[in-house]
C-alpha cells in the first residue's frame, strides 16, 4: 500500500491555441520530476472550451498525445487532461490519462454541455472508466459529469475521482459543493482541476480547484490566480476509515443504462 502524491494545475488557457498551451505547461512541469505522482490539467486544456471542434480537432497520433507521452516520461508522472479528439466523423471531449511508460487510457465525456451547445459538436461517450495507477484506482470524468451523481457513484471500484473542468466563475458555488458531496458520498479522494482568466466567449474562470480527501475536508487554490497544489492521498487512512464507517454497506442497488 502506497501514498500517492497529486498535482494540480490550475492555470489559464491560451484561447484555440495548442501550440502556446502545450509551451505553456511545459514550463510549469520543468521542476516537477521527483516530487509528484500524477498531474492533473483543465479540461480542454489545448484549446479552452470551443465549439470550434472539427477545426481543431486532433488525432490520437497528433501532436499532444505526443507531447504527453514527452512530458510523462519527463517528469515520471502521469497525466491527465482532456483534449478534442476527431475519430472517423465523430469529436470527442477526451480525457487522456498517459503514464510515463507511454500507456494511454481514454475517457470520453459522458454529459455533454447542452446549453454550449456541446452536444452539437461532440458525440457522449458511453463508458464509465477507471484506471490503475500506482496501486490507486481512479475514476476519470470531466466538467458537467460532476453533477451526475449516478453515474460516478462507487461500486467498490475506485478510490479517487478526477474532475477536470472548464467551469464559469458564475457557477463557482455548485463546483466546490458538488466535489465535497461526491467525495463524502463515496468515500474517496477527489480531485477538481478548473482553470482561471477569461476565454475566447468571454466567460470568466475563478478555478477553485480542489483536493477533498474522504471525509470532505478541502484543500484548494486561491480563487482566481494560476497555481500548483501537490497533495498526498493516504491509503492507509483511506483503508482505515472505509473499515471504522463502511456505509457502503446499507447503500441501494441499481443498474446503470447508458
Amino acid at each position: 500500500m502506497q501514498d500517492l502524491r497529486v498535482t494540480l494545475v490550475q492555470s489559464h488557457l491560451h484561447w484555440e491555441d495548442a501550440a502556446e498551451n502545450r509551451a505553456l505547461f511545459t514550463a510549469k512541469f520543468k521542476d516537477l520530476r521527483g516530487t509528484t505522482d500524477l498531474v492533473v490539467l483543465p479540461e480542454m486544456f489545448t484549446t479552452g472550451f470551443t465549439m470550434r471542434s472539427r477545426e481543431l480537432a486532433e488525432g490520437m497520433d497528433g501532436r499532444t498525445v505526443a507531447w504527453m507521452h514527452e512530458q510523462a516520461h519527463a517528469i515520471d508522472a502521469a497525466l491527465y487532461g482532456s483534449v478534442i479528439i476527431r475519430e472517423g466523423d465523430h469529436c470527442y471531449n477526451r480525457g487522456l490519462f498517459v503514464t510515463p511508460d507511454g500507456t494511454v487510457t481514454t475517457y470520453d465525456k459522458r454529459h455533454l454541455f447542452r446549453f454550449a451547445k456541446e452536444t452539437d459538436h461532440y458525440t457522449a461517450g458511453t463508458e464509465r472508466v477507471v484506471v490503475e495507477w500506482r496501486g490507486w484506482r481512479i475514476l476519470l470524468q470531466i466538467c458537467f459529469d460532476l453533477r451526475f451523481p449516478v453515474f460516478a457513484r462507487n461500486r467498490g471500484d475506485y478510490d479517487a475521482i478526477l474532475y477536470v473542468a472548464n467551469w464559469p466563475e458564475v457557477r463557482r458555488y455548485p463546483w466546490s459543493h458538488l466535489l465535497i458531496a461526491r467525495a463524502i458520498e463515496n468515500q474517496c479522494h477527489v480531485v477538481g482541476v478548473n482553470r482561471v482568466g477569461q476565454d475566447g466567449n468571454g466567460h470568466l474562470y475563478s478555478g477553485d480547484s480542489a483536493a477533498i480527501d474522504p471525509r470532505g475536508a478541502v484543500t484548494g487554490l486561491a480563487p482566481g490566480a494560476e497555481g500548483m497544489l501537490t497533495t498526498v492521498f493516504d491509503r492507509v487512512a483511506l483503508e482505515h476509515f472505509r473499515a471504522k464507517f463502511p456505509v457502503a454497506m446499507e447503500a441501494d442497488g441499481f443498474e446503470l443504462l447508458l
